[in-house]
């Protein structure tokens, strides 16, 4: 007896699964991170990605928390986008990095093509952000908010304080040092630009 085919997703049905699979990608996470962030099993996820089961709304609900998203937001509805983003302090979706040496934090929206990316940085005592070349033409901003950070760019360094502000290129290696003995806050800002 031939194996049924399972049934062909209905259009809504089947961009509620590609839109799982394209923000899973985005941020790099497995199948296993995506189950243990929203607490659906991992086969339940595969087979929703792959078209082959239609989530409930409770499943849909509990991908969308985990991806920092309103099920609006996760369906991709213009017409229920709110007019305000928010972007919550607690909400660890929004973690570039974060590990014993460095928390870098995105406050842009994920879901944006954009030109300008804006960060909050906490860099541990006595460690470094270490940053290979951006494309050609992107400069930093560093405003600190607290501590004492040494930015190196180009052959060049300097040593920042709580209010100071830098720009500089970040389309060469560049870093950034705490250098105080207590965690460095700091706003970075990546601007993009063709050459």
């Amino acid at each position: 007896m031939p194996k049924k085919q399972p049934e062909p997703a209905e259009p809504l049905a089947k961009h509620l699964c590609d839109r799982v699979k394209e923000l899973r990608k985005k941020k790099s996470w497995t199948l296993e991170q995506l189950s243990s962030a929203c607490n659906v099993s991992r086969s339940m996820l595969s087979q929703i990605e792959r078209n082959q089961a239609n989530p409930t709304l409770g499943v849909a609900y509990k991908i969308a928390q985990a991806f920092g998203l309103s099920l609006g937001d996760l369906l991709d509805m213009p017409s229920s986008k709110a007019a305000i983003d928010v972007i919550r302090a607690a909400d660890r979706t929004f973690h570039f990095r974060s590990d014993d040496e460095c928390r870098i934090r995105t406050l842009s929206p994920l879901n944006l093509e954009k030109d300008v990316e804006f960060y909050e940085l906490v860099l541990k005592p006595g460690r470094t952000l270490n940053s290979s070349p951006h494309f050609t033409g992107t400069r930093e901003f560093l405003t600190v908010q607290r501590g004492t950070l040494r930015v190196t760019s180009a052959g060049e360094h300097t040593e920042l304080q709580q209010g100071d502000s830098a720009h500089y290129p970040a389309d060469v290696a560049h870093s950034i040092e705490n250098i105080g003995r207590t965690d460095a806050i700091a706003f970075l800002v990546d601007i993009y630009r063709g050459s």
